[in-house]
């Protein structure tokens, strides 16, 4: 029988759709998922045989398998429980909360997707940008930190291209995970970031269930051997300068420590400098309290359009050249379990007042420890000489030879100074020639002398270097 039957075009398009719906979950997906597995497969067996330290089985974990070991731990369970009685609401919606918070938390590694596409578009972006380079390492002493311990990249946090930064120098030896701001909670930048193994923190939150449940991730990342990048100071430097070190994740690892265990807790101090700090301008107008906030995100925002159309301007015109050099050190390990011997203490057994005193205590050395490894690139380099004599006009002779009785200065406090093409001369040309080009330094009839009204922006260089050229005053800027 051949009979008409008339469909509404509504239907039509509702039962079309299901039927490539169900194609797709039922043919197309399995393949899919297939082919990038085994592709996961094959990045994971190979950088495994480069990598120093390989990466663990809980980074590899499913993700969903990590959500439910973080939802139902003893430890999440007690706080449900005393969070459920505290606040006067059922179990059920306290359990719903964790379910939130540690879907938001636990990242989902890729490793097809970090190794071949992360580790690429971080060595895009930072070579595109910067003259990137390896200044110090203290290879032999990094050599000696055993495989099995726990592994903490600490440094300090000059601008948001750290992350890439690092992640592009760090990617022949480890896979690195990152605690990262909400400012990242947004499509598509929200998923590559948690594919490539970073975990989403709410800065600040005084939520005691979400604390707790950060907590035990943090704590169970580490207890596992994932190897983790963290920043003490806990933000971006306003001023240029160190900040004090901040105690939350650090805490959270040192609770649970075991210095009996077999593995340690080895923090690996690096230090970190721009010859121009992207974001320098807006990071100085957030430190000024005068100003207001809608104003300060406007401006910033006028700033980054600004910015960027300038710089493509540029690079139609051929003009365009990188913002300098960008140069990372690395110093030498800080054992958790050393630190725990020499001071005859449990970190385990200690109560709260004295665990956040040992904390703190270890914080200063780690941003101590940071602080000698920050590398002094060219422009810091002569940004200190304008600053500390902010109304002279110098000569070309007159500027090199200040420049370098600091430069003599500070290789006798044993900072790392670096020279490009190992020519000293040169590095004071670099610098320089970037202050000028910026208009922070002016040239009048061959003597040189500082912007008055870009002094802050030279201010913000010099104090990257600041706690290298006098120490103790570093260390009260710190404190205050």
């Amino acid at each position: 029988m051949r009979r008409k039957v008339l469909v509404p075009v509504w239907q039509l398009i509702v039962g079309g759709v299901l039927a490539a719906a169900a194609v797709l979950d039922r043919l197309l997906l399995p393949s899919v998922r297939w082919f990038f597995r085994q592709r996961a497969n094959q990045a994971i067996t190979e950088v495994n045989k480069r990598l120093r330290l390989q990466l663990p089985a809980f980074k590899l974990t499913k993700r969903r398998v990590l959500i439910d070991r973080l939802v139902y731990d003893p430890g999440v369970l007690e706080a449900v429980e005393e969070y459920s009685r505290s606040e006067n609401i059922p179990n059920v919606v306290a359990m719903a909360r964790v379910e939130r918070y540690a879907r938001e938390i636990v990242p989902s590694f890729n490793a097809y997707i970090y190794f071949r596409v992360g580790t690429w578009l971080s060595k895009t972006v930072a070579r595109f940008l910067y003259r990137v380079r390896l200044g110090y390492s203290d290879e032999n002493a990094l050599a000696h930190v055993d495989p099995s311990s726990s592994v903490v990249f600490v440094m300090n946090h000059r601008s948001n291209m750290d992350y890439i930064l690092l992640a592009h120098i760090a990617a022949e030896r480890e896979a690195l995970s990152y605690a990262v701001g909400e400012w990242a909670r947004i499509w598509p930048i929200q998923q590559l970031i948690q594919a490539m193994g970073a975990f989403f923190v709410r800065r600040g939150s005084g939520n005691t269930l979400y604390r707790r449940v950060l907590e035990r991730y943090v704590q169970m990342a580490t207890e596992n051997g994932v190897v983790q990048a963290m920043f003490p100071e806990g933000g971006l430097s306003k001023d240029g300068a160190l900040r004090s070190p901040k105690i939350g994740l650090l805490d959270y690892m040192l609770r649970r420590f075991d210095a009996e265990g077999e593995r340690d807790l080895v923090f690996i101090p690096v230090g970190v400098n721009y010859d121009r700090v992207l974001e320098d301008r807006t990071l100085l107008r957030d430190a000024d309290p005068q100003d207001r906030p809608a104003e300060s995100s406007a401006y910033a925002l006028r700033r980054t359009l600004r910015f960027i159309l300038h710089n493509v301007g540029l690079m139609v015109r051929g003009g365009w050249h990188r913002f300098g050099y960008a140069v990372v050190n690395f110093g030498p390990p800080i054992s958790t379990r050393a630190y725990a011997q020499q001071h005859g203490i449990d970190f385990r057994a200690l109560d709260r007042e004295s665990r956040i005193a040992h904390a703190q205590d270890l914080a200063q050395t780690m941003m101590q420890a940071i602080g000698q490894v920050v590398p002094v690139v060219p422009v810091a380099l002569v940004a200190s000489v304008f600053v500390s004599s902010p109304t002279a006009a110098l000569s070309s002779l007159e500027l090199k030879a200040q420049v370098q009785a600091l430069w003599d200065q500070l290789e006798q406090r044993g900072a790392y100074i670096y020279i490009p093409r190992n020519d000293r001369e040169y590095a004071i040309e670099v610098g320089l020639r970037m202050l000028t080009l910026r208009h922070l330094v002016a040239n009048k009839r061959g003597l040189y002398q500082p912007v008055a009204k870009n002094l802050s922006v030279l201010q913000f260089y010099a104090s990257s270097i600041a706690h290298l050229v006098a120490p103790a005053a570093s260390l009260d800027h710190q404190k205050g």
